[in-house]
Parts: C-alpha cells; structure tokens; sequence
C-alpha cells in the first residue's frame, strides 16, 4: 500500500498543470474529444522518439516514430552530374536534361525516405465516452480522462528512449494492439507526388514479423539491404485496476523495454517531469497578446519535444512522421533550403544551447560525407552540403538550383557561428567553428570565378529560393542577392572568428572583391535587373536583412532599402504565401522596430496558418483569406519561426549592441521576458510596466563586457556593476562573468 501510494502522489505531481508557475496551464491544448487527423493529435516527444495521440475509427491511437528511422539508401542517378554540366546546359539553352537529371530521381524514387514506426492501439469502447483530453505542456504529458472514470496518461520519457501508458480505473482483460505500417500489400506501383505522399508498398519491404506474449508485442520490420528496425510494447497489471505499459523503437538493433514496477515508474515521473522543468525555466516571455502568448508556449514546446545535442537535425515533421498509410510529405528530409535553419532559430535567444548544438553536432559529424559530394558534384576542394539530403548527409535532389545549392554551407555557417557567440565558448570556436568556416571557405574560394566586366568575384551561375521554381529562368548569370549575402555574411563572420581566435587584427578586405546588392527603386531586386515581380513565398532576396543582419536598418542609406522592399514585398501581397512566410516576414519587420507590422504577420500565422493542436500545416486554413494556398501538409520550420519572430520584438543583438523591446507595438504598456540571450552572449530580463522599463537584469557571460541600447538619460542601478559608462544612445557596462547587474531607468 506504501508504494502505490508513492505511485500516486508522483503522478499526481506530473499530472497536475499547477506543478510550476511557467508556463501557464492555459497554453495547453485542451479539448473534450480526440482528434481524427494524425497531424491534428496531441505530440509527444523527446528529440529522439515521438508519438501522436489521436483515434483512428473507433480506436485510440499511439503513433510512434523515432527521428533516425530512415530508409538511407543512395538517391539512384545523383551522382551522374555535375555543376559544371548543369552550366552548360543552362548556357547552351538545353535545361531539360539538367531538370530532369536533378529532379526525376526525386519524385520517381520512393526511398530514400523517412519512414513510420508503428502505431499502439487501445479499444475505445472499454475506456467510455471522453471527458477532457489535455496536453499539459509543463510536464510534457498527454491525459484523457472518460466519463466512466478511467484516465489515460501518456508521456515520452524526455531523457531516455521510451514511452509509459499508465491507465487508471482500466477495465478488466484491457490490452493494447499494435498496428504496423502497410509495407507490403498490392499498391506498389502506385506513385504520387512528394508532397501528398508516396505509397508505401513502393519500398519494397518484406513483411515484417510480429510476436506477441500475454504481455508484450515485438515486432521486426526488415528496411532496406539487410537493415531493420524494431518496435516493442511491454505491459502489466497494477493494484487498483491500474495498467502500465513501456514502448519503444530501435533502428538496427533490438528493441527492450524496461521492467515496469511501481519504483520504477516513480523514478521515471521524477526523471521526465524534472527534464520538462528544467527546460522551462531557462527562459519565459509574458505577453499582452493571448493569441500569440498561447502559440509562443507551444511551439517552445515543439522545440524541446524535438531537439536534443546527440540526435538527428530537426527534419520536416521531426519524430512525427505521417501515420496514413503513406511516406510523410517531401519524404521527411532534411531541407536545408530554410527548413533546418528556420528550426533552430529560436533555440539560441531562448537560452537553450545545449538543444541548437544537435544541429552543429550532425553538421560536424557529417562533414565527411559533404567534402565527399562537394568534391564529386562542384570538382573542388573543401566544404559544402546538399540542399536536400538524407540524415546521413547523402544528396537526394530535387530542384536542384536548391537541393545543390552552391551556398548552402554558407546559411548553415551561421549556426556554428551563432552557437559560439551565443555562448562565447572559446574552445567550441576552436575546435568546431573555425574548423567548418575553414573548409567552407576553402570551398568557396575555388569555386568563385572573376566577372569579366566587372572585375569582381561571381559564380558560375546563381539562384535565389524558389524564385521561378524550378526552370531554366531559376538561373542567373550573375550573383542573386540571396547567395550574394550568404557570402558576404560568410567572409564577413569569418574575419571576424579568425581575429577572435588567434588574437590578430584580420581585415576583410576579400569583401571589397564581391559585389554590392543590386537594387532599384523597389529595394532589394531578385538578381541584377529581375525585381521581386509577383508574391513570393521564399524572403530569399531578403536574408541579407534577416537572419543574416549584412543589411542594417541603422545605415541611412540601407535603411531606405529595406523600406522599399518592405513596401514592395507588400505591394505584391500575400497570395503565394505559405505560413513560414509570415513567420519569417514578423522577423523582417522586427529588424525595422515596426512592432505593429510583425505582430501583425505573428497573428495571420497563428490565426491562419495551424492546425488545432498549433502544427504548421503550411497552407491557409480558414480558407484562402491571406493566401491562395488552402493545402495542410505539416512542416514545422514555420513555427519555430514563428518563436523566433516573437524574440525579435523583445530582443535584438546587432553589431554588439543589443536593444531591449526593439519592436513591442505601443499597445504593448505591459511586456516582459526572463532569461533571454543575446547574441552577445549575456542572459537579459528586463519588464515594461504601464508603458515604462521598469526593470533590466544582465547576467554576464564568459565575457563581461555588455553594450547596451539605452536612449534616456539616467540610468539607476539596485545591483551595481564592477564599472559603467552611459555616453549617447549607449551603456555600457562591465561585470565579472557570472554576475548580474539589476537597474532601471
């Protein structure tokens, strides 16, 4: 009795929406019923297993996934060209065979692929009629309780590779079921679109094998060349009418539960809850706006669901792999086109580093692997990565002016860059950052050639995503200003992390060799003479402004740039929009301090852009009111862009100086956040009160020395610094690192 008691009481603890202040249960996703769309369920998740509770007909549904449950076998026909083909073919008029080299393997090949686990299944007809169902973001727990007085609780354990089902009140004889994917069967031949999804019989598998016991299922799927994965669910009764189960998957290696006991569930509930509150108390924003707050919360949620330091980049649907009978749209890949960069954007201001470094930790293990394809598809030495590619870094093609992308290194050398100023960790800049910028650059070096007319640094041929498509006029001879920035924001960063790393002034006078943006009276162009001539859902031409900051709002000249593409991207409108794009646009506006535009955009995507349980489903959902797309496939860059275009309102870093509420609209009297970190590596609260600062705390990083923003002319400190100054516009400040300094105005 003593230890079902203990059982209890920790349960009750996990399962209580008021086990801490942050955040507030009204962000949860609660509803009386289950959803009946996968991509509606409620996600649960650990960065390395996932599941998505939902019901299928007359069931209620756990479908599993695990983030590096692939299908990685080559792309057939990948590696048969080569960028200097392409050139030619776009030179001699003949893009057909180029298209059709790049992209046909994309669409003809069912694998490689992400692919689905399993699904576990429970009977609703002996659990009773729904009362609540409630994800509680907190704790990271899934509860459905049923008139009858059953309540089912289900979590993925948030620092080990399983998940617990705990049934409270279960019905005598109750046991799950497990339902596995439709590998085999006779629609093999049956071939649609990546978006909408292939057929899984396409792959070829042979059928997997279940084994079931009074209280377990296993079951063994074999993949692709001798591979296979394994998915097992353990069960047993517990006094009281309590049924407590274990799942989980294991790609090439065999699948074991662990031994359930009440000691051992105690321990677990300790372990996940412990994980969850740590995580949320790294950082909080309190926000005016319900819609925006409640969406913020949960998609901060996502983001801890999905990233880890040691598992596998955020993919499209990460660990929520499509369960309906099909592949999952785009195939899960891994799209470096903005779909990984925008995920990890709001990780580094929320203080979570130790999530982002997932993302340079893959990159950097995977780097053999891209020096591989960059020396077999450019013919030069150094570092580049496939637009598109498999979790082993394996080229997949598509479009291939973006899935061979001749800059993609370049967008990701920002996040090598970002998590060593983020943490000013000198010895990640030596080993890890320094090292890539290194390869990449010696890679960009070679492949730049010398304009003729011009005398300056070009590429053999250029593009800007996804910016007509994928047609030989997605071409241009001369720099787009999407990979013109990328560069310059390249060789720019680099300077300045080899002056960091070695103690000595570096110049960047390699800059003076590019060119400037081209531009006219509409701003920012596509590439010289091609101006932004329709919506368009990619801000490509744009990333000098965000997130790449080469553009600055407080250079007068680039100012009126940045207004006049702002201007003209909306006299072009939305209707090509996808729900990123206003994500995404919320951050461009923020950079103006234009809070009353971001937000703006911040609200169409919240209101818009996602399905009942906050997952970016893309297109427009109430219809087409802001865009003309209407689909739902689910992507989850958009939110995670989204995050971040709620930390560009309240904290920006730029060329060392950071700025508190940059962009709050002036409706915003009261506003705060605790425990965001600025670029410049300092952990920043700071409270607006009746439209006044009231409070600002700094605590310093490994470098103590702070520059703020500070346009008023006093400044009185509760906690005082080793030193300060306050001249102009500028404080600034020096603290012994791991102090704090606390003042207002």
């Amino acid at each position: 009795m003593k230890k079902l008691l203990l059982l209890k009481t920790a349960a009750v603890a996990l399962f209580s929406t008021n086990s801490f202040a942050q955040p507030k249960p009204a962000y949860n996703l609660q509803s009386d019923t289950l959803a009946t769309l996968w991509y509606d369920a409620m996600p649960l998740g650990n960065g390395m297993l996932g599941a998505l509770v939902w019901k299928e007909k007359d069931l209620l549904k756990l479908s599993l996934d695990r983030a590096d449950l692939w299908d990685d076998r080559p792309m057939p026909g990948i590696d048969q060209f080569t960028f200097k083909w392409v050139a030619e073919k776009v030179k001699h008029n003949q893009y057909d065979s180029a298209q059709a080299a790049g992209d046909a393997p994309y669409e003809t090949n069912a694998a490689p692929t992400k692919i689905p686990g399993a699904a576990i299944t429970f009977p609703l007809a002996g659990l009773g009629e729904i009362q609540s169902n409630t994800l509680d973001i907190a704790t990271g727990t899934n509860t459905i309780r049923f008139r009858n007085g059953c309540v089912f609780h289900t979590f993925v354990q948030a620092n080990s590779d399983y998940g617990l089902f705990i049934i409270d009140n279960a019905p005598a004889n109750f046991t799950p079921t497990l339902v596995t994917p439709a590998y085999t069967g006779n629609a093999a031949t049956q071939a649609t679109n990546s978006v909408d999804g292939q057929s899984l019989q396409r792959l070829g598998y042979a059928a997997g094998k279940v084994t079931t016991t009074a209280n377990s299922l296993h079951y063994h799927q074999p993949t692709y060349n001798g591979q296979y994965y394994e998915v097992t669910v353990r069960w047993q009764q517990l006094p009281n009418n309590r049924l407590a189960g274990s799942w989980t998957i294991t790609h090439n290696a065999n699948a074991q539960t662990p031994i359930l006991s009440q000691a051992f569930i105690n321990k677990a509930l300790q372990a996940h809850t412990s994980w969850w509150k740590q995580y949320w108390a790294k950082s909080s924003v309190q926000l005016p706006d319900t819609l925006l707050a409640k969406q913020y919360y949960l998609d901060m949620y996502k983001f801890g669901a999905v990233a880890r330091n040691n598992t596998p980049p955020i993919t499209l649907q990460a660990v929520w792999t499509a369960d309906n009978g099909k592949l999952p749209p785009w195939k899960g890949d891994i799209h470096h086109d903005l779909n990984t960069e925008l995920s990890y954007w709001p990780g580094y201001t929320a203080n979570h580093l130790d999530l982002t470094a997932g993302f340079t930790n893959w990159l950097w293990n995977t780097r053999g692997e891209n020096k591989r394809w960059t020396k077999q598809y450019f013919g030069v030495n150094g570092l580049n990565v496939p637009g598109v590619s498999t979790i082993s870094a394996k080229p997949m093609g598509g479009w291939i002016q973006y899935s061979l992308s001749p800059t993609t290194a370049a967008w990701l050398s920002q996040h090598f860059y970002w998590q060593w100023k983020y943490s000013n960790d000198k010895t990640f800049l030596l080993t890890r950052c320094k090292p890539w910028f290194d390869e990449v650059a010696t890679y960009l070096r070679a492949l730049r050639i010398t304009d003729p007319v011009s005398g300056q640094y070009k590429h053999p041929l250029s593009s800007s995503p996804e910016f007509n498509d994928n047609n030989i006029k997605a071409w241009f001879p001369q720099f787009t200003n999407y990979d013109l920035a990328l560069v310059r924001f390249f060789f720019e960063k680099y300077a300045e992390i080899n002056e960091a790393a070695t103690g000595k002034k570096t110049t960047t006078s390699e800059l003076a060799q590019y060119p400037y943006f081209s531009t006219d009276t509409t701003g920012l162009l596509i590439a010289p003479g091609q101006p932004l001539n329709h919506s368009h859902r990619h801000h490509s031409h744009m990333i000098g402004i965000y997130p790449l900051k080469v553009i600055s709002y407080n250079n007068p000249k680039e100012k009126a740039i940045i207004d006049h593409s702002l201007a003209w991207m909306e006299k072009k409108g939305t209707r090509q929009w996808v729900g990123y794009s206003f994500a995404w646009a919320a951050c461009l506006y923020a950079q103006t301090g234009n809070g009353d535009s971001a937000v703006s955009m911040l609200r169409r995507f919240a209101g818009n852009f996602v399905g009942a349980n906050s997952f970016h489903l893309n297109g427009d959902q109430k219809g087409g009111q802001y865009s003309g797309f209407t689909y739902n496939p689910f992507t989850l860059e958009g939110n995670f862009a989204y995050a971040q275009g709620i930390h560009e309102l309240l904290l920006q870093t730029h060329n060392g100086v950071t700025t508190l509420f940059p962009a709050i609209p002036a409706t915003w009297l009261n506003v705060s956040f605790k425990q965001l970190r600025g670029e410049d590596g300092h952990i920043y609260s700071a409270t607006v009160e009746n439209g006044e600062l009231t409070q600002v705390t700094v605590l310093a990083n490994k470098n103590g020395s702070v520059v703020l923003h500070w346009p008023y002319k006093t400044v009185r400190f509760e906690q005082k610094p080793k030193t300060y100054k306050l001249e102009g516009d500028k404080l600034t400040i020096h603290l012994q690192p791991g102090t704090s300094a606390v003042f207002h105005l």
